[in-house]
């Protein structure tokens, strides 16, 4: 039943929006039921939950319209849009419940009731949450969408703020001391700060093509596992990442002495091994380079009558190596 509610990016999202909505409602509930600035702030983020929520729905949603002519690489990019969105709004929450927290601490104007209420309606919202959280993050992961991801890291930010929020309830409740709740308060905004933070540059980073090195990794194994000895060299090896999608291009290498057929035929078959191993949908872009006699010291193909120099090793396929943008003549 869970598998087939949260393999669909679109119907995770609808049942976090959902949750969300929930959530929010039980939260405030429990604030107008109580006065606690704490409650106040970790209710202040559910709003931001729904807003981020309701634009990731847009996001995936064009994000799975197919290319056109004014976006040829596809839509998938919006997701990091949408991921960086929901970040900049979780740093807003958390400082525009700080400011309140840090009032009541001023000028002493704490005032809260009936905790027991307000504990239990905490307990529910920490369970609903977590579990949510935590699936969105497992299946975005499984599904390449940095839209769950993120909207699954908030949902858990918002339990693990539920959790501190209980254990201050609790410490207010037994001690009496109800400076407790706006320090409290403060702390957990800065904790929901630091985490939109997180998201915020994470979704820069793929807004600006930074390599993510765990893919790349992924990916050199790969080819290291299928490597033929005709591939002599790749180089300039480049990988950006469009939502789920991948889009890879490199230089390879080939005997200068290859038919045209051949070279094709070589990288063609180097195309349906990075699609057949990688879950994604790939997209490449493979440049052919011919071979050159500074090339020979490291060519591993045998019985080569064209060659110049004696083969002494080959170029270990390794992240530092692919992604320069030249031959390994010196290596």
């Amino acid at each position: 039943m869970l598998e087939r509610l949260f393999s669909n990016k679109k119907n995770a999202i609808i049942i976090s929006l959902t949750v969300s909505f929930i959530v929010m409602a039980m939260k405030f509930s429990a604030y107008l039921i109580t006065k606690s600035n704490a409650i106040l702030t970790d209710a202040a983020e559910s709003i931001v939950n729904i807003v981020a929520a309701s634009f990731a729905l847009y996001s995936l949603h064009l994000s799975d319209l197919p290319r056109d002519e004014n976006h040829p690489y596809g839509h998938g990019k919006v997701e990091f849009f949408s991921s960086g969105l929901e970040g900049f709004l979780i740093i807003i929450a958390g400082i525009l419940t700080l400011i309140p927290a840090i009032i009541a601490l001023g000028n002493g104007n704490i005032a809260i009731d009936n905790l027991s209420s307000g504990l239990g309606i905490t307990l529910i919202v920490i369970f609903v949450n977590g579990i949510v959280g935590y699936l969105l993050i497992n299946y975005g992961k499984k599904l390449h969408s940095i839209v769950l991801e993120a909207d699954g890291h908030h949902l858990l930010v918002d339990t693990v703020s539920s959790v501190v929020l209980l254990i201050g309830l609790f410490a207010v409740k037994f001690t009496g001391y109800k400076i407790i709740d706006p320090i409290l308060a403060i702390i957990m905004a800065f904790y929901i700060i630091y985490n939109g933070v997180m998201i915020f540059r994470k979704s820069v980073s793929g807004l600006m093509d930074e390599t993510d090195y765990d893919v790349l990794k992924k990916i050199i194994e790969i080819l290291k596992k299928n490597r033929k000895d005709e591939w002599i060299d790749i180089h300039n090896f480049r990988v950006k990442k469009y939502g789920a999608d991948l889009h890879i291009d490199c230089h390879l290498t080939l005997p200068y002495y290859l038919s045209l057929q051949d070279a094709h035929e070589e990288v063609s078959g180097l195309e349906k091994i990075l699609r057949k191993n990688t879950v994604n949908d790939v997209e490449l872009f493979i440049h052919s380079d011919p071979c050159l006699p500074d090339c020979c010291h490291y060519c591993r193909v045998k019985n080569c009558n064209k060659r110049t120099q004696n083969f002494e090793k080959e170029v270990l396929w390794t992240a530092e190596t692919l992604i320069s943008n030249q031959k390994h003549f010196n290596y």
